[in-house]
């Protein structure tokens, strides 16, 4: 063990590591780059965060960077759970429901706990946590917050902004400050602090006031129904003067803070619901369908495309017996209705069947749960891909978050089919066609080197597509290094120049998760790529995609 690692050990009371095994297991993540840490620490609670957090602050103002990078289990697919310095690991020992509060519909919990021990637990208290991941059984409410996290209930309920009311953070010095929404008499409090937390408010506020044309502007940018690109800087300062760090501290991926509690808001659970699956002929008739149903605000609307279907039906012919024959649609929607009032549902399900017979299209109702079940297979299939392998060529994560407006759905799955047929690959697209947000991974080798060439080709074409079409490179799993290269693309460079400035404000060493978001470039993550690819550290999931 080093130097630095033997004093940090003597002043935490949870674990510090140095092996070259541990290091190497943190030094991927579900993404495709690699980059190994010097050292791995397992905090014990808030106060060991503030200690190391605090130390490395000091090695900053002498010019030694050891910078920090929060993790919870590695799934993050955009290479924001790895770093050089040091890895804060937070499921080891801070993972707790501290408080839960069912008449408030509150929770209290620390960021290693896992999405779905959380969910089981309040779902018996008669509640749930909507904007849950397709990495719920593995994913960590800490990595939800630091994404801004969504899911299939998105469509109706919204990303995981929604639901924190407050967090506490761990500030780059080592301070540690609890956020909320705060009237502006308290904010003229705060900014008078002669503690770094004061200097935040009083620069963000200024930063805040001196940009609030430019950021009003960019308020609804880009027009999509989720977006997780960027800082949420219109989300901060309301029309009454109030002020609340949370919204952008959710989403920011640890750069600017490191989360250690969170306050999050839950929503009454409704076990019973209804389904359809709703095949579909062409793509045309995808952007009705969509439409239509959307105005019923069903609880998720995914959909799955006939490559993934001839895809299963190839590598895995029985995930698909009796529930799809073929000759296989063009796509497949999942449509759910979860009203508390049966009533309600009742009538959304009356209405949905009557558009669908109007559109001339095939579908199956039901209220069964068994049957619901073997129907949500169809969607939920998708894990297959993530794990098959094309001789030494696998599913690869780089161009798989892309979300548009609604009418550019149907042009959104045409431009995709176009770009895989440019570079000769095979395509398969799942995901939330009710948000017009797409998953699709290609089967590259990493180890040959124009398969590596080809990542990059292949994600300037899309994403130059997406943004072509108003969208935004990233729905739901946020920037990380992936998609931190085009970001300047997706606000333009005068909001950009905020973003990079709202960086400084709480990070001026650049020591927390520097290389994510901010200041990232192709050039700076293309050394990065590895040079073959597996999911191996979650493989005791098999994770639903």
């Amino acid at each position: 063990m080093n130097k630095v690692a033997s004093y940090l050990q003597e002043h935490v009371l949870g674990e510090v590591l140095t092996a070259s095994d541990v290091r190497d297991y943190f030094s991927t993540d579900g993404g495709v780059f690699k980059v190994t840490p010097s050292m791995v620490v397992y905090p014990k609670n808030t106060q060991d965060v503030r200690k190391v957090t605090r130390f490395s602050w000091q090695l900053a103002e002498k010019g030694h960077l050891l910078p920090i990078t929060a993790r919870g289990r590695g799934s993050d697919q955009g290479g924001a759970a790895i770093g050089q310095g040091i890895i804060l690991v937070f499921p080891a020992h801070m993972k707790r429901l501290l408080e839960l509060d069912t008449k408030q519909r509150l929770a209290r919990v620390q960021p290693g706990i896992n999405f779905l021990a959380f969910q089981q637990t309040v779902e018996s208290h008669g509640l749930f946590l909507p904007p849950y991941p397709s990495s719920i059984d593995f994913a960590t409410l800490g990595g939800a917050v630091a994404n801004n996290t969504a899911g299939e209930k998105t469509v109706k309920y919204g990303a995981m902004r929604n639901y924190v009311q407050s967090v506490e953070v761990v500030l780059a010095n080592g301070e540690v400050i609890q956020t909320e929404r705060i009237s502006k008499k308290e904010l003229e409090k705060r900014k008078g602090l002669t503690t770094f937390e004061g200097e935040i408010y009083r620069q963000l506020d200024g930063l805040l006031q001196d940009n609030a044309d430019l950021i009003a502007r960019h308020a609804d940018t880009p027009h999509v129904s989720k977006n997780s690109a960027g800082y949420a800087l219109s989300q901060i300062k309301g029309k009454d003067g109030s002020f609340d760090l949370t919204p952008l501290i959710v989403g920011s991926q640890g750069t600017l803070g490191i989360v250690t509690e969170a306050i999050i808001r839950l929503e009454p659970y409704t076990p019973q619901t209804t389904l359809f699956k709703i095949s579909l002929a062409d793509l045309q008739q995808a952007g009705e369908v969509v439409a239509e149903l959307m105005a019923l605000e069903p609880s998720a609307l995914e959909v799955v495309d006939r490559n993934l279907l001839e895809f299963l039906g190839r590598v895995s012919p029985t995930r698909l017996k009796g529930l799809v024959d073929q000759p296989y649609p063009a796509l497949i929607l999942l449509a759910e209705f979860d009203d508390v009032k049966s009533g309600v549902q009742l009538k959304k399900a009356k209405k949905t069947e009557k558009i669908l017979r109007k559109l001339g299209v095939e579908f199956v109702g039901t209220q069964n749960y068994e049957e619901q079940q073997r129907l949500w297979t169809i969607r939920h299939s998708a894990a297959a891909v993530i794990w098959h392998v094309e001789g030494t060529a696998k599913a690869l994560p780089i161009v798989e978050d892309g979300v548009v407006p609604h009418d550019k759905f149907p042009e959104f799955i045409s431009r995709i089919y176009e770009i895989f047929a440019k570079y000769k690959l095979e395509v398969a697209f799942w995901g939330h066609a009710g948000d017009a947000n797409l998953h699709l991974q290609p089967f590259l080798d990493l180890g040959k080197l124009t398969d590596r060439k080809k990542v990059f080709e292949i994600m300037e074409d899309y994403y130059s597509m997406i943004l072509s079409l108003g969208g935004s490179t990233c729905g739901e799993h946020n920037d990380g290094r992936l998609r931190a290269p085009f970001l300047p693309r997706v606000y333009g460079s005068e909001m950009y120049e905020v973003f990079r400035e709202v960086k400084k404000i709480f990070d001026p060493f650049n020591m927390l998760n520097p290389g994510v978001k901010i200041d990232v470039t192709i050039k700076d993550v293309a050394p990065l790529l590895r040079h073959e690819y597996s999911m191996e550290h979650l493989a005791d999931h098999l994770p639903r995609s």
